[in-house]
This record gives structure tokens, sequence and C-alpha cells, in this order.
């Protein structure tokens, strides 16, 4: 698969990584290539570096894995090459929120109209993205958003990074109550001091 990325910080490097390791082909974006900072991401295999809008137009999928304030101008930037492609949101609004809108799902959905958007990859610290095994098996994701297209790839693409599965959280409307979930994961790892090795996984009788 043909992935854009984003926001190529913790969350956005460590799926780059992870998604490069199985065989993904993929294209990192920003704003400037001569200023680019995460430069050990090329040493992954299949990973190339380009400018937003270019990522974009080269992918299939793209993930945006940003400060949620940043959106709008992301957007601009990519708009045009957007349409008809899928966009996974993996940001939070936890300390800051796109101008006017709760959160980045909602602001993508008005801005991006065109596409096939889900949130996820949001629910869970960087370092479980970089390794989700614990005790030899996967931990679980979660996906949110009314396109089943996109919630497809999302789960695909989980599973590629190493996670057990991919939960369906819901509709559009659910994406809300996603962040909400990943803001439980900050509470108990962060807030509640049990650390940033925990993670979440469904258990079924």
């Amino acid at each position: 698969m043909k992935i854009a990325i984003i926001g190529t910080g913790n969350v956005g490097g460590a799926l780059a990584t992870q998604w490069a390791k199985a065989g993904h082909q993929i294209f990192l974006g920003t704003r400037d290539v001569n200023k680019f900072e995460d430069k050990h991401l090329l040493n992954n295999a299949n990973t190339t570096l380009h400018t937003l809008k270019e990522s974009t137009e080269n992918a299939e999928v793209i993930l945006i894995a940003a400060v949620p304030q940043a959106t709008q101008s992301i957007v601009s930037e990519i708009g045009e090459v957007a349409s008809g492609k899928i966009i996974i949101d993996a940001m939070n609004s936890v300390r800051t929120k796109p101008e006017g809108f709760n959160n980045s799902f909602e602001a993508l959905k008005s801005y991006l109209p065109n596409t096939e958007i889900v949130k996820c990859f949001n629910s869970t610290g960087f370092e479980n993205m970089s390794n989700p095994i614990y005790r030899g098996e996967g931990i679980d994701m979660f996906a949110a958003g009314s396109s089943a297209k996109a919630k497809e790839i999302a789960k695909q693409l989980a599973i590629d990074a190493g996670f057990a599965t991919c939960w369906d959280f819901g509709g559009d409307d659910k994406a809300q109550l996603l962040e909400y979930f990943a803001l439980s994961w900050i509470n108990l790892a962060i807030m509640q001091g049990h650390g940033r090795d925990m993670a979440f996984k469904v258990i079924k009788r």
C-alpha cells in the first residue's frame, strides 16, 4: 500500500517504521524538505521524503499525526490532491483543538468532504505503536468513522503494524468518544502513574 505520513513525530514515526517493515511504500510529508528533522526515518526500507502535497498525491492512504491546530493549514496544502483518498486521523484534541471545531475529525470531515475519513491510531502511546506485543500477543487498536472502506483499511494497517486486531468503535459520532478513550489511557499511564508500558485489550467470554 502507498501511505503518506503527515506528522513524523513519535506516533507518525513509529507507524512509518512498522509499515515500512511490513512492506508498504511510505511517503513522508513535510512542509520544507530542506528542514526535515526526522531523517532517521529515511533509513527505513521503502521510505522517501516529499512535500505535503507530493506525499498526498503519491499515496492511497494519508495518516495525519500532527497537532490538531495545524489541521486547517495541512488541508490547505493537500486538499486539491486528497480527493477520493483514505484519511486516517491519529490526532487528539486533548490540549488544543482546530479553530471552530471540537476535534480534528470534525475539522477534516468539513474541510475534506470528498475523502474517506477514519479516526484510528490515537488511543495509545507511541511506544505501543513501536512495539504492540505484550507477553507474546498483540494489543488491540480501535477505529471510528462512518466509512466502512476507511475502517477496513485501518484494520489491515493495524494488523500490519503488529496489533492483534482493530475494533470497530462506531460511526462518525463515536470519533469524539474514541478521543475520550485516548484520554483514559493518558490518565492511567501518566496522570495515575502506571507508566507508558500499558495497553488495552478486549477480552470476550
